[in-house]
């Protein structure tokens, strides 16, 4: 399989569309290898779709041109083309096909681990922690009496960096989950421990579709990844993945002696990261442990003792997604740049989706992941929180998306709250264009910067101020920005804004216009 067809069908997978293929040494000429087949199959609808991104590219005379090669912009456009297809499966299904994980090999190891059901104890007070923090926090004074769902084991993967395997590497055979991680701690040399959450719109994608993500980042940190494999909707909506990620963060921090494969890990060992829906459930859990605090509810009973929630290290995050409504300028502004779909795009595609037996749910709900109720609350689009005051130090990624707009706005909201803040920007980049294109100069820039970031906050050698930057294309020139520059929205627009869309309508400047 050349280059092409593997990036292509391997980004198609990380943006949530179809599997990856893996690629395979033939045996035999080109044309008899299966997946040649299946790539050449995959691309004949999109031929007049390559034809014309090549020719305006080449002419100069795409948006994508003067800053993405060719091969980028070709991929760019097959994606957004696998993304949006004209009969789309149904949610189960989709499911379904997109649980086909590679198998394990190359320069990683991977430990899969479940921390065990907390005790009931444990488990009432959580659920009530949660109910009280979503009323609390919740900016129309509206009372959530939705159900909450319950507290369970929660499954997740260790994953550290194998220095001394090729490609081509397998595990070692015949050794527990616990053997591989003792085999994997043998290298890791800093201190540091990710939590990590990976992307897929709370609905797709796992831990084992995110291990190339979470290995460079154990390489670029020199320490381990915890990825949490945390319940997806819509069978399991808002707030389940956000309690599995308060469970797996407790977990970190006060392990069952007997139980575990670590020991505690020190708070300020510990970077909560991920990517857009992943990026999302960091700061909404983190919004979570900030109410906490401000409330002086400080200790909950945890393996048979009272132990604190404590803020982590820092938060490093890549392409966020803040704004479940899609109510942000950029979502239609930046659409040229980027491989996912548009609002108006994603409704209608949307609508053709045949039902199944989790989607549309019962009793229905107009969005995947949470209650309408809840589409604007502060814990689900964290774009409207009130205050970020008191977050330990925060890196957020973003490229010429559709997400750009919010990102901007948050990081200039905690920027402006005192949070220390590392914000960059990355010209004409798509969505998560660091774990899509890993071969582009800028994803390597971008790795640096990111586990560069989560390195300095718990080692205490990276900067100690804000920082706002724009990454040029092609040449990585650094650019630095102010903070009052990453946008002029103000608190009030940004929460009209998400409202009207709700409502069909959207906000231009201080007035209101029908789509």
């Amino acid at each position: 399989m050349t280059n092409f067809q593997q990036e292509t069908l391997t980004a198609a997978a990380m943006a949530g569309d179809i599997p990856p293929i893996e690629a395979v040494a033939p045996a035999k000429p080109t044309t008899s290898d299966p997946s040649t087949y299946k790539f050449l199959k995959a691309m004949l609808p999109h031929l007049p779709l390559l034809l014309r991104t090549a020719v305006l590219h080449l002419l100069r005379l795409s948006p994508q041109s003067p800053y993405l090669n060719l091969k980028t912009a070709l991929i760019v456009n097959v994606l957004r083309a696998y993304i949006n297809p004209p009969n789309p499966k149904t949610i189960s299904e989709t499911k379904v096909f997109l649980n086909k994980f590679p198998s394990i090999k190359g320069k990683m190891w991977i430990s899969t681990y479940s921390v065990p059901t907390p005790a009931a104890e444990t488990q009432t007070c959580i659920q009530n922690l949660f109910s009280e923090a979503i009323n609390a926090l919740d900016r129309n004074g509206r009372t959530y009496t939705g159900p909450m769902p319950d507290v369970k084991a929660v499954e997740g993967e260790w994953t550290g960096y194998r220095a001394n395997a090729t490609s081509e590497s397998r595990l070692p055979a015949g050794l527990s989950e616990r053997d591989l991680y003792q085999e994997m701690m043998k290298e890791v040399k800093g201190k540091t421990t990710i939590l990590y959450f990976h992307g897929g719109a709370y609905w797709l994608m796992d831990p084992a579709t995110h291990r190339p993500t979470t290995k460079t980042l154990a390489k670029v940190t020199r320490g381990r990844c915890f990825s949490v494999r945390y319940r997806l909707a819509p069978e399991n909506p808002f707030p389940a993945a956000v309690m599995d990620g308060l469970i797996a963060y407790l977990n970190l921090l006060y392990p069952d002696e007997e139980d575990a494969f670590h020991p505690p890990i020190p708070p300020n060992e510990i970077v909560f990261a991920g990517d857009s829906a992943g990026g999302n459930l960091c700061f909404s859990l983190l919004q979570i442990i900030l109410h906490l605090h401000r409330t002086n509810q400080k200790e909950i009973p945890w393996n048979g003792r009272m132990v604190t929630i404590p803020l982590p290290a820092g938060v490093a995050v890549n392409s966020p997604w803040m704004d479940v409504t899609h109510s942000s300028p950029s979502c239609t502004s930046n659409a040229p740049f980027d491989y996912l779909p548009e609002p108006a795009i994603l409704s209608s595609a949307e609508a053709k989706r045949p039902p199944c037996s989790i989607w549309p749910s019962a009793p229905a709900r107009r969005h995947i992941y949470v209650a309408d109720s809840l589409l604007t609350h502060p814990l689900v689009s964290v774009v409207s929180s009130k205050s970020w005051e008191g977050a330990p130090p925060v890196y957020i990624c973003t490229g010429w998306e559709l997400l750009a707009d919010e990102d901007k706005y948050t990081a200039k909201k905690m920027w402006e709250e005192g949070v220390r803040v590392r914000f960059e920007e990355y010209e004409g980049m798509p969505h998560c264009f660091g774990l899509i294109f890993p071969g582009l100069r800028e994803a390597r820039r971008c790795f640096a910067g990111w586990g560069g970031f989560i390195k300095g906050v718990v080692e205490g050698d990276g900067e100690k101020g804000s920082r706002f930057l724009t990454v040029k294309a092609g040449t990585l020139e650094e650019v630095e920005r102010k903070g009052e520059e990453m946008s002029l929205d103000g608190e009030e627009v940004v929460r009209r804004r998400m409202e009207a869309r709700l409502k069909g309508e959207t906000v231009v400047g201080e007035g209101l216009a029908k789509l």
